[in-house]
């Protein structure tokens, strides 16, 4: 099975992590890493760069790989697609003057940029469930393992 590529950012300001609010039928309301898929002839950094960009209007600086995802749709029953997926994990920083914020048009099922604390992060759907290794990653700058 053909996988597609995917790269996120782990953008953390304040002990508060940056997030992209979606809803959907399959998922219903969910918040993700700001990221997307890797085109044709664009570098990882470059496709981050411009997703981020789409996602959230703001520029980033990409920092170093944290972790590395593999989506199985047969092994993920909220996973909408129907593609696997390998998503790598950047740390991120907002650069410039830029503010992250919700496109003036954004995709279709995207509802919000949003700050999130670990106390908040506890109560919110986050696809892929990673909410106890991104308290780790926010509290101390590691990876639980």
């Amino acid at each position: 099975m053909e996988a597609r590529l995917r790269v996120s950012a782990l953008i953390i300001e304040n002990e508060q992590l940056l997030l992209i609010g979606h809803s959907d039928e399959k998922a219903g309301l969910h918040y993700n890493l700001p990221g997307g898929g890797v085109e044709p002839g664009e570098s990882m950094i470059e496709a981050l760069n411009r997703e981020v960009k789409e996602e959230t209007t703001a520029d980033i600086k990409v920092g170093d790989l944290v972790f590395a995802l593999e989506y199985e749709p047969k092994r993920n029953s909220n996973w909408a697609g129907s593609t696997r997926v390998m998503n790598l994990v950047f740390e991120g920083r907002i650069v410039g003057d830029t503010v992250p914020r919700l496109p003036i048009e954004p995709d279709p099922n995207q509802m919000d940029v949003k700050w999130v604390g670990t106390q908040e992060l506890e109560g919110i759907e986050v696809l892929p469930h990673l909410t106890e290794q991104l308290i780790e990653y926010i509290e101390t700058g590691k990876m639980k393992k």
